[in-house]
């Protein structure tokens, strides 16, 4: 393996702000300037630069073919020869792109971002295993959530493929996971050992103050100039627990306080966004749904708009309600501590194990909003100092554990096992 190394990253979908496509942003920028490693991408829908890609539009989870398969194999537990046949010749047929992305881009070491941990896409994660096992190209396998974690693949046709290749047990393969719970579980399930990074910030760098372009996100929402922004950074869905964020603010009786939901409700939270209108509604808390003036990138819409990003209106936020059920990790808690921001917060498993175990002091919700969990809230917005003293301690925790350097250094680690592997 060369050094700096080409690195191919790998994966259904590099694009727009899911989890995945995040952290493998940073994973790429960490190794460029730790060690000038350079990054390529590989496939079903990129935005990255075309120069350093290979676009394959059968490798993504919602290509026609790919969706075929899967109404035919979750909620089923028999499989017809036909829908067998498809899932061979269309992996057959990736696995022969990826060999192509190899030799374009004269590949080193190829890192598989979730497409061999969550199977959306059975012939893709059949193809990288078949691939790694004829090559024995290094690689790693970051893991950010498996099937097991999922209902929606608890009954399915395909517990041969599950067990192939999600995830596979091959050589020169290191594998990655986000939480302690996954670090159990797939050695518990697998017998295959792995590496727990976290997901990271880059928290020895603070973000830098807002710019004109972002600094009427408080008027664009609606707020009059004593309101109180309650940012909910999440999309609308059911496991997010915004229903909890509408009952603290109601107990807070504070007319000041406006609920502001960032992202748009996707095909899960159609419903669940109408139940969260009519809650807030009922309960009498105002709520402003912001997600189509949120994107990836700014921009004006076509009504002449200026469309904002995330990270333009953390600064504006009062307060961060990030009350979820369930999550891998978590990157909008991160957020929000990143922006010296405060936030009261769900205490779901990996919070519990692998945040708040690490010195993180938030308020919390544990199932139920007591008392004291309003009086912390109302105290972190009414007492400035106090507040200060609290975001600043979050901070200095998450700068030592999930900082960009936690990231360099277990990156670095990873990459010299592989090349001892390979010698």
């Amino acid at each position: 393996m060369k050094t700096p190394a080409n690195i191919g990253f790998v994966s259904t979908r590099f694009a727009g702000t899911d989890g995945v496509s995040l952290e493998a942003a940073k994973w790429a920028e960490v190794l460029w300037e730790s060690d000038q490693h350079v990054n390529f991408w590989y496939g079903g829908l990129l935005d990255r630069d075309p120069k350093t890609s290979l676009c394959i539009p059968e490798a993504f989870f919602g290509h026609p073919e790919n969706r075929w398969i899967n109404d035919r194999i979750w909620g089923h537990t028999k499989r017809s020869p036909a829908v067998s046949r498809r899932i061979r010749a269309l992996s057959d047929y990736l696995k022969e792109t990826l060999y192509d992305f190899r030799d374009r881009f004269d590949l080193d070491l190829l890192i598989v971002q979730n497409a061999l941990t969550i199977p959306m896409h059975i012939p893709l994660g059949v193809a990288i295993t078949e691939f790694l096992l004829e090559t024995q190209m290094p690689a790693i396998a970051h893991h950010h959530d498996f099937y097991w974690e999922r209902r929606r693949f608890q009954i399915s046709a395909v517990e041969d493929y599950l067990e192939m290749a999600f995830p596979p047990r091959v050589p020169n393969l290191q594998h990655v996971v986000i939480n302690q719970a996954a670090w159990e579980q797939l050695s518990w399930r697998k017998g295959v050992s792995s590496l727990l990074i976290p997901n990271v910030l880059d928290f020895d760098n603070p973000p830098p103050q807002p710019d004109e372009y972002a600094a009427d996100v408080r008027e664009q929402i609606g707020l009059a100039p004593g309101d109180l922004l309650i940012l909910q950074p999440t999309r609308v869905i059911p496991r997010k627990g915004i229903e909890q964020a509408i009952h603290l603010i109601r107990r807070l009786r504070d007319p000041r306080c406006k609920l502001v939901i960032s992202h748009p409700a996707g095909d899960e939270g159609l419903e669940y966004c109408r139940q969260i209108r009519d809650l807030a509604q009922d309960e009498g808390v105002p709520l402003s749904f912001f997600g189509s003036r949120v994107a990836e990138r700014r921009q004006i819409n076509s009504e002449g708009q200026k469309v904002y990003v995330l990270n333009d209106l953390y600064p504006h936020a009062d307060l961060v309600t990030f009350p979820s059920l369930r999550e891998g990790f978590g990157n909008a808690l991160l957020e929000a501590i990143y922006f010296r921001k405060p936030v009261v917060v769900g205490r779901y498993p990996v919070y519990i194990r692998d945040i708040e175990s690490k010195g993180i002091r938030l308020p919390s919700l544990d199932g139920f909003i007591d008392r004291q969990v309003v009086a912390e809230t109302r105290r972190l917005l009414d007492d400035g100092a106090y507040r200060a003293e609290l975001v600043e301690q979050n901070y200095q925790v998450a700068q030592r554990y999930f900082s960009y350097r936690v990231l360099e250094k277990s990156l670095r680690l990873l990459i010299q096992n592989l090349r001892n592997l390979s010698e």
